[in-house]
């Protein structure tokens, strides 16, 4: 039985029943009875309304904002024209700036978002970002957002310690975060399982992999099969139970895999192993094996390999990592999913 029906049958138990049996003892008073009919009917159509939002909105046109459906910003169907970007030249020599959000419906208010802006969406927000390289960068992009520049200087050293976990408590917005060093999609699948038997799960989970099985171990197939293993633990926070309560689940992001310009990476075996046709079989992997959104999945894709094939060889120095531009880019883009999504759970 569905929510609405359970509420008509509630209500007609609970308030026909009565005015039956009001009506059989008032039947000599009409007056008396069809007042108290029309009291009772009022009565349940205030209780129902909620659960037929069409019906509420022709019956009370004033309380239709609370009732009716998501306003067309809060759709889905926005989400996929967030990375209609473009880059063009600044006025700094070889520097670009970002033109965000090409095309797009005029209800999808997309914006760039302030220090001020973030902070407030944000707080008392405990984020975890879950990867390799690609991932520590996108975590700098977001404390350059979050912080002044005279703190991230003092922190960026720390940040970057080769092949290491971060945390940072920032006291101003009350954010929490963990920067978790998951080269491989077996180190995230851990991280999930783990979050399992906390207390509080995190707001915000980004997480993202596959160079290093790429370079380590260059087989799709066995990156196919670690993502479907990711992806049952990640599908198990989406309804998380703690000592019988359920916890709101996560907001998800996965960081897709750059793209690599094998003429520039500074090893022989990066140019062997990290070429285009095996970065594509890697990309196709993340398609199929149903971790995305789009598919069915819990994480929504920032796609970091559209992004730096936008931005190209000139945002690059060693074929891999990209300018800063890049991931502030793909924050602001997970920035205004956050509102889509934060909105579609109201």
């Amino acid at each position: 039985m569905t929510a609405a029906q359970l509420g008509v049958l509630c209500a007609c138990v609970v308030l026909f029943v009565p005015m039956g049996m009001a009506g059989w003892h008032l039947s000599r008073n009409k007056v008396l009875f069809f007042s108290g009919a029309l009291f009772i009917t009022l009565a349940v159509g205030v209780h129902i309304a909620p659960y037929f939002p069409a019906a509420s909105h022709l019956i009370f046109p004033s309380l239709s904002p609370y009732y009716s459906s998501s306003p067309p910003f809060r759709s889905s169907s926005c989400l996929s024209f967030l990375h209609d970007v473009s880059f063009f030249p600044s006025h700094a020599p070889s520097s670009f700036d970002w033109l965000r959000f090409r095309s797009r419906p005029a209800d999808c208010d997309f914006q760039k978002l302030s220090r001020s802006d973030v902070g407030e969406l944000l707080n008392g927000s405990w984020i975890i970002v879950a990867g390799d390289s690609q991932a520590r960068f996108f975590v700098l992009a977001l404390l350059r957002l979050l912080l002044e520049p005279s703190s991230l200087e003092a922190i960026q050293g720390d940040l970057f310690r080769r092949h290491s976990d971060y945390h940072i408590h920032i006291s101003d917005q009350g954010v929490k975060l963990d920067f978790l060093w998951s080269p491989f999609e077996s180190n995230i699948t851990s991280v999930l399982r783990q979050l399992r038997s906390v207390s509080r799960l995190p707001e915000l989970l980004v997480a993202g992999s596959g160079l290093w099985h790429m370079l380590h171990v260059n087989n799709a197939s066995d990156y196919g099969e670690a993502l479907t293993s990711l992806r049952r633990s990640g599908a198990s926070l989406v309804s998380p139970f703690s000592s019988g309560l359920v916890m709101q689940p996560p907001h998800m992001f996965w960081l897709g895999m750059p793209k690599l310009m094998n003429s520039m990476l500074n090893t022989e075996e990066k140019k062997e192993r990290l070429t285009n046709v095996i970065w594509e079989s890697y990309c196709q992997k993340v398609d199929y094996s149903g971790i995305l959104t789009q598919s069915g999945g819990p994480f929504l894709l920032l796609d970091i390999g559209s992004l730096s094939r936008i931005c190209g060889q000139k945002c690059t120095t060693d074929g891999m990592h990209y300018e800063g531009l890049v991931y502030e880019t793909a924050l602001q883009i997970m920035l205004n999913a956050l509102l889509i999504e934060s909105q579609q759970r109201i």
